[in-house]
């Protein structure tokens, strides 16, 4: 049985280097750090008085929240899909 490569990756995130193993592509996983790494940013220039592990909750319920609306827009999108099929082969 072959295991599948993983890549191990150092990234930076608000000034702290974290070393990421995935299995993902290391491109994406920099692009995955640096867009945490903005979204921790911006929410810190609006909320200065957090600390790091209140600003890691927020950006959590942030990224999640994100995550949500786009599966339900997706999940919409491929009911519409399957009915526009549904009704073409009828």
């Amino acid at each position: 049985m072959s295991e599948e490569r993983k890549n191990r990756i150092t990234v930076e995130i608000l000034g702290q280097q974290y070393v990421i193993i995935g299995k993902e592509s290391p491109n994406h996983i920099r692009h995955v750090a640096t867009t945490v790494d903005e979204k921790m940013k911006e929410i810190r220039n609006k909320n200065t008085f957090l600390d790091t592990n209140q600003l890691a909750v927020l950006t959590a319920v942030n990224a999640v929240n994100e995550y949500i609306k786009l599966k339900e827009k997706y999940d919409r999108l491929q009911e519409r899909l399957n009915q526009l099929e549904s009704d073409t082969n009828q």
